[in-house]
């Protein structure tokens, strides 16, 4: 009997679905959520049913619901909540509201943003426009359902390269296998001029053959399956002016450890990252590439800076034989060949750049500290809550010059916040090498049992639109606590809107540089 009942049961959920894939757009009732305030759809909106059945808008705001025996109108109550956005109030202290499904019905719930920061739409993934789709709101492509099978995508770099717009990711997810890819996969999208970051960025990923999984982008001459990370991806010029690509490498253990570190060079013939140079041992302290580079101006010469993510950081002249050799970088430090604090005779911290000097990491800020050495707000990076004047301790995050406030700002994820990886913030500074003091918090990622993470956040400031910046960030559970993975949502890149404008942003003009650097062109 028991078999019997398990094989109708599959049954049931097979024809089930068979009918949803075959429902046309008027058998669904269209739910979809706006900004109150700019109008546009709200992904990554979790709508619960008294069956508790979980909804989540899609990135234009829809949710296609279709639910057998509750379509004709009847009341059907769901808790709404999201991210950074207030929940509909209801009596006894509900934050949810009843709608009234009904084939080819629809209704608009506008929600106030709590947080500075807009949601803007999901960047990877399976089904980024899923419900859209299924209202016929929109047509079925790559940009919308399924693209290069991937369904899930970490950590991303960019790099405008020899008239590309180069998007590198991490580990990444496949719809037919529960591995995937852990050597970077990547894609182009079109010029950052070409499109407009409030409506999405269509990606063409790459691959060996079409309709194929997207194809590993990291070439290591090494033993072993480990994954493979890279980052600092730097665009310079060699001796006779030919442009390279150059990233860092990482090949990690099953903790996350390095093992490997070295440079890869972008093959151009073979459109993927090749090995360059190995560094000694796992490469511990050896001066290399990190992060998300910017380009300064000093002097006569012009660098790639490293954000001073933990700490102080690298920078290196911006040209190809510079970025190869580990001799070349600077590190920014204000200690003496003997390792004491250099000062100014007024008293000051005389912090400058310097060739071989260790860079210096927070724990090496923080010995100096406690040996009263140095004082916090002596530190390039001392970030503070603005609201609360609390510290604010910064995880990773990226620094671009802002045209519009005509300063620095540094976009970055908070470590042990509200949300243990999930709290953006923004800051702005008169050099990029600091003080970075003042910081205001523009994004959440805390709900009550639903906390989750956004991390390695990046400034996309190639994407810069007058008054408005954008960045991205990784949304998953792996270190919020959270156990349940959000569905369509987790694991892939989210991108985010800052109005700089905003009153509620409100950055307070911040203190002298250490440097006088000027941005790059």
């Amino acid at each position: 009997m028991r078999g019997t009942a398990l094989k109708l049961t599959a049954c049931l959920y097979a024809l089930s679905a068979v009918q949803s894939t075959l429902a046309t757009p008027q058998e669904y009732f269209a739910i979809h959520v706006v900004d109150e305030v700019s109008g546009r759809g709200v992904p990554l909106v979790e709508f619960q049913s008294m069956f508790r059945q979980r909804y989540y808008t899609d990135s234009d705001g829809y949710i296609a619901f279709l639910e057998p025996g509750l379509m004709d109108g009847k009341e059907v109550w769901f808790d709404i909540r999201s991210y950074g956005y207030e929940s509909p109030k209801a009596p006894l202290d509900g934050k949810g509201m009843s709608l009234k499904p009904k084939a080819g019905g629809a209704i608009e719930i506008r929600l106030k943003r709590s947080q500075i920061a807009e949601r803007l739409y999901r960047l990877t993934g399976y089904g980024i426009y899923r419900d859209s789709v299924l209202l016929g709101k929109r047509k079925p492509g790559p940009d919308t359902l399924l693209n290069a099978l991937v369904t899930g995508q970490d950590t991303v770099q960019t790099a405008l390269y020899r008239g590309k717009y180069l998007w590198l990711w991490q580990d990444t997810d496949r719809v037919g296998f529960f591995l995937g890819c852990f050597s970077m996969t990547g894609a182009t999208a079109p010029l950052p001029s070409k499109i407009d970051p409030d409506k999405g960025i269509d990606f063409t990923y790459f691959v060996d053959k079409p309709g194929e999984f997207a194809k590993a982008m990291a070439k290591v001459d090494r033993t072993g399956s480990n994954p493979i990370w890279v980052d600092g991806l730097c665009v310079v010029q060699d001796k006779s002016g030919s442009e390279k690509l150059i990233g860092r490498y990482v090949a990690v253990d099953s903790k996350m450890k390095p093992l490997e570190t070295g440079l890869l060079l972008w093959n151009d013939e073979k459109n993927l990252m090749q090995s360059l140079v190995k560094f000694d041992g796992n490469g511990e302290g050896v001066a290399a590439p990190y992060g998300r580079p910017f380009r300064v101006k000093d002097g006569d010469g012009e660098y790639l800076c490293f954000p001073p993510n933990d700490g102080c950081g690298l920078r290196v002249r911006a040209n190809y034989e510079s970025v190869i050799d580990a001799k070349a970088y600077e590190a920014f430090t204000c200690l003496d060949e003997s390792g004491k604090v250099r000062r100014r005779p007024d008293g000051s911290v005389d912090w400058r750049w310097q060739t071989g000097a260790k860079q210096l990491k927070r724990a090496d800020l923080d010995n100096l500290i406690s040996d009263k050495l140095l004082t916090d707000g002596e530190c390039p990076v001392a970030m503070r809550d603005l609201d609360t004047g609390k510290p604010v301790e910064v995880a990773n995050g990226s620094i671009a010059w802002n045209p519009f406030l005509k300063r620095w700002l540094y976009v970055f994820h908070q470590k042990w916040g509200d949300s243990l990886l999930g709290e953006i913030w923004v800051a702005s500074a008169n050099s990029p090498d600091g003080p970075w003091r003042d910081a205001r918090k523009v994004a959440t990622h805390a709900m009550p049992d639903a906390n989750y993470d956004c991390y390695n956040v990046i400034q996309h400031d190639e994407l810069a639109r007058g008054k408005y910046i954008y960045f991205s960030g990784t949304f998953v559970n792996t270190f919020s606590g959270t156990k349940s993975p959000t569905p369509y949502y987790n694991y892939n890149n989210l991108m985010y809107r800052v109005d700089l404008s905003d009153p509620r942003l409100a950055l307070p003009e911040p203190p002298a540089g250490f440097t006088s650097v000027t941005p790059a062109e």
